[in-house]
C-alpha cells in the first residue's frame, strides 16, 4: 500500500494544486466584498492556457524552453518523496532535508535562468530579484527543519514526522514554535505571496514571479503557473505534516489509513491556505529593499532554533 500512498500523494498535488490556490483566491475576494470566480477557476485558465499557441521569443534558448519542465519535475519529486499522506512511501529514502532543499532550489534557479535568457529588462530585473529572495530562503528552510532534525535525531522528512507523532510535545517547545515561525515567513516568500510579492498585481515596479514568466505563453505558461501552485501546496502540506502529523499514515499502511491520510492533509492545506488568504487582505506589500531585512529575521529566528534545539538536547 506504500505505493498507493506515493500515488495519492502525487495524485492529490497535481489535481488538488490549482484547486488550494483557487480557494485562497476565493477567500480573498469573499473577504474583500467581492463575488470572485469560483473556486474551479485556476483549472479553468490552465485549460485555457493549454489550448493556445505555444510562442518562444527571439534569440532564447533551450533554457527558456527547459525551465517549465525543470520547474514541474523537481515539485513533483518533492511530492512523491515527502510525507504527505504516509510516512513510509516507495521514495522515502531520498525525502531528506538536503535533497528536498536541493531541489526547490533547482527549480528557483531553473525559473531564473529563464527569466535572464529573454534579455528583456523585466525577465532580468525579476530574475535579480528572486536571486536575492532565494540566497535567504533556502539556508533559512534548512536552518528551520535541521533545528526539528536535532531532537529527532534524523534529517530524513518521514523520520521527523514520526518523531512529532510519538513525543508531540516538541512541537509546543521552543524549538518548535521558532522553526514554525521561520518556515512561515520563508514559505510566503518561496511561493511569491504578500507581504513579499503580490500574485495579483503586473506593475513593473513590484513584481518578481510575473516578472520571469511575462514571455512565456500557452502551454508553458500552463506548466509555469501549475507547477507554482503545486509548490505552493507540497510547502503547505509539509509545514503542516512537520507540526501537527496526526492524520497521516503510517510507513506500512492500509486502505482505510492512506485515505484517513488523504482527507487530513487535504484539510490542513485548505485550512493553511484560508489562513494565508485571510492575512493578506490585511497585510501590505514590503517595499523591495524590506524584504531582505524580513527573510534576514526570519533567517535569525532559525538559527535561535538550531541553538534552543542543541541547548535542550546537550541537558535532556
Amino acid at each position: 500500500m506504500s505505493y498507493v500512498a506515493g500515488a495519492a500523494q502525487i495524485g492529490g498535488v497535481v489535481a488538488g494544486a490549482p484547486l488550494a490556490l483557487g480557494v485562497m483566491r476565493q477567500t480573498r475576494t469573499r473577504l474583500e466584498g467581492r463575488a470572485g470566480a469560483g473556486v474551479l477557476q485556476p483549472w479553468r485558465d490552465l485549460r485555457k492556457q493549454l489550448g493556445k499557441m505555444s510562442i518562444i521569443p527571439i534569440g532564447t534558448t533551450i533554457v527558456f524552453a527547459a525551465a517549465p519542465v525543470v520547474l514541474s519535475g523537481t515539485t513533483l519529486l518533492i511530492a512523491a518523496i515527502s510525507p504527505l499522506v504516509a510516512t513510509g512511501s516507495p521514495l522515502d529514502g531520498a525525502a531528506d532535508l538536503f535533497a528536498v532543499v536541493g531541489l526547490l532550489f533547482l527549480g528557483t534557479v531553473a525559473l531564473t535562468l529563464a527569466g535572464i535568457d529573454t534579455g528583456t529588462a523585466f525577465g532580468g530585473m525579476g530574475a535579480s530579484r528572486e536571486t536575492v529572495i532565494a540566497a535567504l530562503v533556502e539556508p533559512t528552510i534548512l536552518l528551520s527543519v535541521f533545528a526539528l532534525s536535532i531532537p529527532g535525531g534524523s534529517s530524513n522528512l518521514g523520520a521527523l514526522v514520526a518523531s512529532t507523532l510519538a513525543h508531540p510535545s516538541r512541537v509546543a517547545s521552543l524549538t518548535g514554535l521558532l522553526s514554525a515561525a521561520a518556515l512561515v515567513i520563508v514559505i510566503i516568500a518561496e511561493t511569491g505571496r504578500l507581504p513579499v510579492d503580490n500574485p495579483a498585481t503586473h506593475l513593473e515596479l513590484t513584481m518578481v514571479h510575473e516578472a520571469m514568466v511575462l514571455e512565456y505563453a500557452g502551454p508553458k505558461l500552463a506548466l509555469v503557473e501549475w507547477a507554482s501552485a503545486m509548490r505552493l501546496t507540497v510547502l503547505l502540506a509539509l509545514l503542516a505534516n512537520l507540526f501537527l502529523p496526526w492524520g497521516i499514515a503510517g510507513a506500512a499502511p492500509s486502505a482505510v489509513a492512506v485515505v484517513a491520510g488523504v482527507v487530513a492533509i487535504v484539510v490542513k492545506v485548505v485550512v493553511l491556505a484560508v489562513a494565508l488568504a485571510s492575512a493578506e487582505v490585511f497585510i501590505a506589500k514590503l517595499r523591495l529593499f524590506r524584504v531582505p531585512e524580513l527573510l534576514a529575521g526570519s533567517f535569525l529566528l532559525a538559527l535561535l532554533a538550531v541553538t534552543a534545539a542543541n541547548f535542550f538536547t546537550s541537558h535532556s
